[in-house]
């Protein structure tokens, strides 16, 4: 199986002109530089005369009837569905942020968007390596409208982790609940919260399409025991949370195979169960 290629979320220099060629296939530029963002936005003759007359009066009143039940439960079973999805965006959206990095490279500047989850009441928010990397300005947007500098704390390029913290009353902050990805199984819904293309505190609803997938970073570093995910994930997502129906933190969005530079219903999400095998050594300041 070739593995995909991950979203690497290098942003683009404000300064430099788009290239003439599309980029190649299943590759990706860090997060989403502003401009674009702006841009983008299922018996007898006579008995059996009677028998038939009663059959034929009574198979309709069963059939309405069938139909009625089975109506019922298709409304009820949907409803409920709404209402969860409704319930896990209102528990876990105030812990997801948006991240934007200002970024000077030999190409010029640019500023990039990604995504970010609120780890504890003491400023430190999980994302993606490759949304900070080079980052000489980083900031952060709250679901309320707040933005805020941040400052990064530690990374770790190989796992494509990093966490940066910002300097806010504990009050406003509403960490996210970690919960165990290897109780996670095919045909699970899960939920991506995220940023894609900009516009924060968006939702998208799929399944786990399949689990211990494998990819490459863009500095050439092998990530395995990926969940892979149709639920919508775009530029922007890096970073942000993947959840199960309880509301639980299972998986960091952070790359999508595609040859269109967009969702095509095949995503990659970090296991949480491997983010917390380095979050300790990333909050104490790691950097490799």
């Amino acid at each position: 199986m070739v593995a995909p290629q991950l979203f690497d979320n290098d942003p683009q220099p404000a300064s430099v002109s788009p290239p003439a060629a599309p980029p190649p296939p299943k590759r990706f530029r860090r997060g989403l530089l502003a401009a674009v963002a702006a841009l983008t936005v299922a018996g007898g003759a006579g008995s059996g005369a009677l028998a038939a007359t009663l059959v034929d009066h009574s198979t309709p009143t069963a059939t309405a009837s069938t139909a009625t039940t089975a109506s019922s439960s298709t409304t009820s079973a949907s409803t409920q569905a709404a209402r969860t999805a409704e319930a896990v965006y209102k528990q876990v959206s105030p812990g997801v942020v948006t991240i934007t990095a200002a970024v000077n490279s030999g190409r010029g500047s640019g500023q990039a968007t990604g995504s970010g989850i609120v780890l504890d009441t003491n400023g430190n928010i999980l994302t993606n390596a490759h949304v900070i990397a080079g980052a000489q300005q980083i900031q952060v947007t709250f679901s309320d409208g707040r933005t805020v500098n941040a400052t990064l704390v530690g990374s770790n390029s190989s796992a494509d982790l990093a966490v940066i913290r910002v300097s806010v009353a504990a009050s406003t902050l509403h960490p996210v609940t970690l919960g165990n990805s290897d109780s996670a199984q095919v045909g699970d819904t899960v939920y991506a919260i995220g940023s894609p293309f900009g516009l924060s505190g968006s939702l998208s609803q799929g399944i786990v399409s399949n689990l211990k997938q494998s990819g490459r970073t863009s500095n050439g570093s092998n990530l395995s025991g990926l969940i892979q995910t149709d639920a919508a994930i775009n530029p922007g997502n890096s970073g942000g949370a993947l959840v199960n129906t309880q509301g639980e933190v299972i998986g960091i969005n952070s790359s999508i195979e595609s040859p269109v530079d967009g969702n095509v219903g095949v995503g990659f999400a970090i296991p949480i169960n491997q983010v917390k095998q380095v979050l300790s050594s990333l909050e104490g300041g790691s950097n490799v």
